[in-house]
């Protein structure tokens, strides 16, 4: 019999067509998924100060915006808070990252260390959680670096004017182009990051000398800018606590340090030249930021007039890009801008491509992601269209996205200071948990205000967060009769029981006591339900639960004797899956059917029955044991059998 599906034609023709190129490069099934980029060990190694160049592409581009940004926060104070900035750097999220790359070297960054500090469903929820501020941290780059390009581009003077009103077109176009890099195929190109990051320095070398050098040139700006500070405010004192209060608003000079850690597998080497690489890596990507966030902001504030940095003004976005059209002309500035243009575009690769990282890393290894999310077409199109509605809610303005993308970053770093923090306290390095607590305090009010100053970025990352939460618990739920299992082993006990026995008979047993009359029991009820008799090779089946919130496992029997009693033993996050595996393993190693007895479960609702097997991994374990293998086998005849009585 020809049991051949004929071939479609017309519309179903190209849909399954659509359907093999979306879904291209998506790895089996029956594989542990954890991200393109997570293996320990990639192909393709580099050196640190390579490396380092990927994550510059989204720490360094910030330079694009960040100046002006902290020119309309804090106005004339921009330096001091900048320093303030700059301190809360070296001596905050350093050493909090550089402790992360040393207990997460495998790129798994501070969420894995939160998830082992807190296992099971709490653990689990908390990564939920803190995935809406990566979303947000993550997607407001794209949305927030392509706005910044655009501004660079609509702003230079050899474009035409009619451009001018463009601003949400031309970042949508630059999202869009982003997009197709990623749908024909992108790879983490570092090559093209090292030029990038090196012909982008070199450029803001250039401008923040010759902006210094006015600076020095003209005593009378500074001068200006003296009084100015002196007449808003009436002591040093005063300034340092304004610009406590602007600070968070400035949180955008932060952004890299996750993708910082994240990228450490690329890191040439072992595992303890990998960690100290990372560590070189994150240091001196923060030194080099440091220098320019101070520079460029008091180069940037006393050359520039207060208007320029306003929404319309030529600075708006740009201040760096101003001052090089301003003192090195425009050829040189439009030079600038188009390494301006290509970093902030590459910014947007880089968050692109950790989204596309972190998505498979967590959520289909909690089974709350459908199959297709490990496939990187599907996730482009979705990420896209997200930032898509991110540029219209904001009107692709830069300023307006600050406090959004602040948020994000504040909340990643935040969540890296407890984790490192935790880790300490827990290890028993109660000295090293006091300052890193400090820190943490010191992130969660800078957290806590930029929130109350900015609740749209808040408002952003909730909404993420319950996305995330609902399209996980429904993924979980839908894929909750899937065979779970990555691997099956038997011991040597569990292999010789099998082999022995004639038939396969399996009577499933809840263990409690574990005690001669628990079995003798459980015997004559076999007896008693099936007929089934303890000269016939009896094998009882136990399965117990240590962690019910993990999705996936790895399968080991272990077989072992018991007043007489043969014994099969396992561990599996859910009993019904479990037993199904094996049953399933068991006919194919075989060639013979497998039977598994059951008594009736304890009379309830069905709905708790439900509950208890989606968060405990039990509930009404016959019924469920059936649909599993009937799911997983659609042929009657090879199924497994059964038996409730």
């Amino acid at each position: 019999m020809n049991t051949s599906t004929p071939p479609r034609t017309g519309s179903a023709h190209g849909e399954s067509t659509l359907r093999r190129w979306l879904l291209h490069g998506l790895p089996r099934s029956d594989a542990k998924t954890t991200g393109p980029h997570h293996q320990e060990a990639p192909g393709h190694q580099h050196t640190w100060w390579q490396v380092m160049c990927l994550t510059g592409v989204d720490y360094f581009s910030t330079l694009g915006y960040q100046p002006g940004i902290a020119a309309l926060a804090a106005g004339a104070l921009s330096p001091v808070a900048t320093l303030l900035l700059v301190a809360l750097t070296l001596f905050g999220a350093l050493p909090t990252y550089r402790a992360v790359a040393r207990q997460s070297p495998n790129g798994l960054g501070s969420l894995s260390m939160l998830e082992s500090l807190l296992p099971g469903w709490r653990g689990k929820l908390l990564v939920l959680f803190l995935l809406g501020f990566v979303a947000t941290a993550f997607i407001v780059t794209i949305t927030l670096s392509a706005a910044d390009a655009t501004a660079h581009v609509l702003h230079n003077p050899f474009v035409p004017e009619f451009l001018s009103g463009w601003q949400v077109p031309v970042t949508l176009a630059l999202i869009a182009a982003l997009g197709g890099v990623f749908l024909v195929g992108f790879s983490e190109a570092i090559s093209i990051a090292v030029v990038l990051v090196a012909v982008y320095l070199v450029l803001n070398v250039v401008v923040v000398a010759v902006a210094v050098q006015h600076v020095l040139a003209e005593p009378a700006l500074v001068g200006d800018w003296g009084a100015a500070l002196a007449a808003e405010h009436s002591s040093p004192i005063a300034m340092i606590a304004v610009s406590l209060y602007v600070m968070p608003k400035l949180a955008l000079g932060l952004s890299g340090f996750e993708t910082g850690v994240a990228v450490m597998p690329l890191v040439k080497g072992d595992l303890t030249r990998r960690i100290a690489g990372a560590k070189k890596l994150l240091t001196t990507a923060a030194l080099i930021m440091s220098g320019f966030l101070v520079t460029s902001s008091v180069a940037t504030t006393v050359l520039i007039p207060a208007e320029e940095f306003a929404e319309g003004g030529r600075a708006n976005g740009r201040a760096l890009a101003y001052l090089a059209h301003e003192f090195l002309g425009d050829w040189f500035g439009t030079a600038y801008d188009l390494s301006t243009i290509a970093i902030l575009w590459f910014a947007g690769a880089s968050a692109l491509a950790g989204l596309l990282n972190i998505v498979p890393r967590y959520l289909p290894r909690y089974g709350m992601a459908p199959d297709w999310s490990r496939a990187t077409r599907p996730m482009v199109l979705v990420f896209t269209a997200i930032s898509f509605a991110i540029t219209l809610v904001f009107n692709a303005d830069v300023e307006s996205q600050g406090g959004a993308y602040a948020t994000g970053v504040l909340a990643l770093i935040l969540s890296a200071a407890v984790a490192v923090t935790l880790s300490a306290w827990t290890t028993g390095r109660r000295r090293a948990a006091v300052p890193f607590g400090v820190i943490s305090l010191i992130f969660t009010y800078a957290t806590v205000a930029n929130i109350i100053e900015r609740p749209d970025g808040l408002v952003i990352a909730l909404l993420f967060v319950l996305a995330i939460v609902i399209t996980s618990l429904i993924s979980r739920a839908t894929r909750s009769t899937e065979l779970r299992v990555t691997r099956i082993s038997l011991d040597d006990a569990a292999r010789r029981y099998i082999n022995e026995a004639g038939e396969i008979h399996l009577i499933a047993n809840e263990p409690h006591a574990r005690d001669c009359k628990e079995y003798v029991d459980k015997a004559r009820e076999a007896w008693g339900l099936h007929r089934l008799r303890t000269a016939e090779g009896l094998i009882f089946l136990e399965v117990t639960v240590p962690d019910a919130s993990e999705f996936e496992s790895e399968l080991r029997v272990i077989g072992e004797e018991r007043h007489g009693f043969r014994i099969l033993r396992m561990e599996s996050p859910t009993i019904a899956n479990a037993i199904a595996a094996l049953l399933l393993y068991l006919r194919d190693e075989t060639g013979k059917t497998p039977h598994v007895y059951f008594h009736w479960a304890a009379e309830g609702n069905p709905i708790g029955a439900l509950l208890r097997y989606l968060v405990f991994g039990g509930g009404d374990i016959p019924p469920l044991t059936r649909e599993v293998l009937r799911q997983a086998e659609p042929d009657p005849a090879r199924r497994p059998l059964v038996h409730v009585g």
